[in-house]
């Protein structure tokens, strides 16, 4: 057989019909002027259009039987793609296809009429597919809050389906009317011949178009076949959602009806018993309204300094802003000057006195916690000899020794941002959401202050990797992360807190080795939820970076700004970390921000550092100067600051344990129970921190290969799915599942629950062997 035959045999036995998610055959492509058209082998799959020489479609059929190592080997031999979502498909030529996107074009031409039309039908599908994908992934799902998420989600999914089965329905529609008109053209064409032999030709072309007209019917036949499947499945189980809504619709109504009536009860109860207010005069103060409120007995905590007037007098900050009025600080002068009252801020509508008064504050923990870990050895190293091959690449794909770890894995690492969780226990007992905001600036920049001493670089966690952290009976709350990709590294994180709040991020962090430093750039957002006040933030991380890699003392170092916004009040606080200079007179390590209504007023400034405290100050008055090459100066004119955050002292002979704090000290205290994935359960990381560096460098290396085996047998079943045409189910985490988001309306991994009941049967089967 000719290789051109070959060619054609192949394709039609890899096509399949078009409407399909994969459309495979030779074409002819407009190569130069000096080789014309050459025959390539295309393959159109998930909106991309991507072509191979000859000589590789041998190694792609290897590497679909799985004979090739990596899935990065079979796309080395691609020689261009297109993505047909933004691509224009031209066909006004005999049996040429045009397909243009980007500034490149592909001159295409088939070796009939038929192939040609059916190649069109293939591409105008997946065009309108991918465009559709790409219109999906760009919609906002709106500020609305589900009332079951779950099963809203599913529905919303399975009506997207819906509407992308009559999408394609449509595009048959259009592709049947474009065919069936040329159809009778050539049949208008067919009456009026006179020489028979153009009558042969003729006919030809008619018996092809009938061929061609038939395809796209058949492929919209089922497609309607398959919207009418879809739309039986679903429809019962639209009815159990639907009424499962209603039941909990009057469910709830039933619950608020009795807690009416209990508040009532309460009310009167209180309002008949005198002698107990008299009795205790000192307990109870009053607010603004004239309503009497018990604040708490002991009230020595260094903290509720924030909440007290003092006899200071205001002071003057300067501010730059930008021109759509979110503040953000550039430098402060504080000066003695006159004007306010200090017992303005005992009367200011913004002040609550009983935010400190935060239930079980105080309660020691019943489970002695360690205090030390064994000493960091003394090991030598030539970091050049590493490093010197890693310039430009990604951190997480650089095999490193635990020489530069610390023993303790990422999301260990991750969960000491909960170091400061009392900040967040008195901001959900907070009236006013604009002092709330700024104990969660507060919180947000708390989580940096164990970074200054901390150069080590935490374990990269394995795939399906998990950390629980259950702080229920000392601090009310439970923690669980869960490594949920490897590539690109990404975590997911969750805390439940029985004092009022619920927070939950994803975090991934892109990093670049540069030479004379290190970024890293975390990626995602944290999310805040106030259950009593329905407060939502959100917020991101700013750039870490690590300086003097190579020669000198590393010292680390956080700039940018972050942008914390209540999604339900629609107000904002604007951080700026002021990254270190030689040449600035400013504190190193600064933090400066400003706290705004929605309609951009700022109410509160503040200042400090992210490895010291964190101070705010009410604005009693402010001035709006002119606008210079940084921006507007705006000048504020504010009470004395009040004491948000401060940093706990490290423990004692911290700098011969990795200068963990002392939270950092318990991340990896063995604990019964946890989950066969949990980090403590990780053997390099034990034995690096009993300091047998030698044996945890040899586990660290079998742990990584035997992750490296497990991808690869998951890719090589992908391609033989691929190569079968069977759909292939990748990888799900086993504690969190991937959700859009209600609010931001970005795809996210969220916790869909099961840990800690398992955790209570004592039950780990479903647990993946990683170590």
């Amino acid at each position: 057989m000719s290789e051109q035959g070959l060619g054609s045999a192949s394709a039609s036995a890899a096509a399949p019909a078009p409407g399909s998610d994969t459309y495979k055959g030779w074409l002819f492509k407009w190569t130069n002027y000096l080789k014309g058209y050459q025959r390539r082998w295309f393959v159109l799959s998930n909106g991309l259009l991507s072509y191979y020489r000859s000589v590789d479609v041998c190694f792609m059929r290897m590497c679909a039987q799985g004979n090739c190592r990596t899935q990065a080997e079979m796309a080395h031999t691609c020689r261009g793609t297109i993505n047909l979502a933004t691509a224009h498909i031209d066909t006004e030529d005999a049996c040429n296809i045009v397909l243009s996107s980007g500034g490149r074009t592909y001159h295409l031409k088939a070796s009939t009429e038929v192939e040609r039309q059916r190649w069109v039908t293939a591409l105008e599908l997946a065009k309108a597919k991918a465009i559709r994908m790409m219109n999906d992934q760009s919609d906002d799902s709106g500020d609305e809050e589900p009332t079951c998420q779950s099963d809203r989600s599913e529905i919303q999914g399975t009506l997207k389906i819906l509407v992308s089965k009559l999408d394609d329905l449509s595009t048959c529609n259009d592709l049947i009317a474009k065919h069936g008109a040329a159809l009778q053209r050539s049949l208008s064409e067919l009456e009026g011949l006179k020489v028979p032999v153009e009558g042969g030709e003729k006919i030809k072309a008619v018996n092809e178009r009938a061929t061609l007209f038939r395809i796209t019917s058949n492929a919209m036949i089922n497609a309607c076949r398959d919207f009418l499947d879809l739309a039986e499945t679903h429809s019962r189980r639209w009815q159990r959602v639907l009424q499962y809504e209603r039941e909990q619709r009057t469910h709830l109504e039933e619950t608020i009806e009795q807690l009416a009536k209990q508040h009532n009860s309460l009310e009167r109860a209180w309002r008949e018993a005198p002698t107990l207010v008299s009795s205790t005069p000192s307990a109870l103060t009053t607010n603004k309204e004239g309503n009497e409120r018990p604040l708490k007995e002991e009230a020595s905590d260094e903290d509720d300094e924030y909440f007290d007037a003092m006899e200071d007098s205001p002071t003057f900050i300067t501010v730059t802003a930008t021109e759509n009025t979110q503040h953000r600080l550039s430098q402060s002068h504080l000066s003695g000057a006159s004007g306010g009252h200090p017992n303005d801020w005992l009367h200011d509508d913004h002040v609550t006195l009983n935010c400190n008064n935060v239930p079980g504050k105080g309660l020691q923990p019943r489970r002695q916690r360690r205090t030390r870990i064994p000493h960091k050895p003394n090991y030598s190293l030539n970091l050049w000899s590493i490093m010197k091959n890693c310039i430009g690449k990604e951190l997480s794909k650089i095999p490193m020794p635990v020489n530069f770890n610390e023993p303790l894995s990422m999301l260990q690492r991750l969960t000491e941002d909960l170091e400061y969780h009392e900040l967040l226990d008195k901001a959900a007992h907070c009236d006013s959401s604009l002092e709330q905001m700024c104990l969660v600036a507060a919180f947000s920049v708390s989580s940096y202050s164990t970074t200054v001493h901390r150069t080590a670089k935490p374990f990269n966690p394995l795939l399906g990797e998990t950390y629980e952290l259950d702080r229920l009976e000392d601090f009310g709350y439970r923690s669980l992360c869960e490594q949920v990709s490897h590539h690109p590294p990404a975590a997911a994180h969750h805390v439940i807190s029985q004092r009022g709040w619920t927070l939950w991020q994803e975090i991934t962090i892109a990093s670049k080795f540069r030479g004379k430093y290190l970024s890293i750039m975390p990626l995602g957002a944290i999310h805040l939820h106030f259950h009593s006040s329905r407060n939502h933030y959100i917020w991101r991380k700013v750039t870490s970076t690590v300086h003097n890699i190579i020669v000198g003392k590393l010292w680390i170092d956080q700039s940018g700004d972050i942008e914390i916004v209540n999604h339900r009040t629609k107000e904002t606080c604007q951080l700026k970390f002021s990254p270190y200079s030689y040449f600035s007179r400013d504190l190193p390590r600064k933090v400066m921000g400003v706290v705004s209504d929605s309609a951009g007023q700022a109410h509160y400034t503040l200042s400090g550092t992210w490895d010291d405290k964190m101070q705010s100050a009410k604005i009693i008055k402010s001035s709006r100067g002119a606008s210079g090459s940084e921006g507007r100066q705006d000048t504020y004119q504010t009470l004395s600051p009040r004491l948000l955050w401060k940093k706990y002292p490290l423990p004692e002979n911290a700098e011969n344990m990795y200068c963990f704090s002392a939270l950092a000290l318990t991340l990896n205290e063995p604990e019964d129970g946890v989950g066969l994935t949990d980090s403590r359960l990780r053997p390099d990381q034990r034995l690096m921190e009993d300091g047998r560096w030698d044996e945890a460098n040899s586990e660290k290396q079998r742990l990584e290969e035997k992750q490296r085996a497990v991808r690869r047998r998951r890719e090589a079943e992908a391609s033989n799915a691929l190569a079968e045409g069977r759909e292939y189910e990748d990888y799900k985490p086993l504690w969190f599942h991937r959700r859009r988001d209600p609010v931001t309306g970005e795809t996210n991994f969220v916790y869909k629950g099961g840990y800690w009941e398992a955790k209570e049967r004592h039950d780990w089967s479903m647990c993946p062997d990683i170590f």
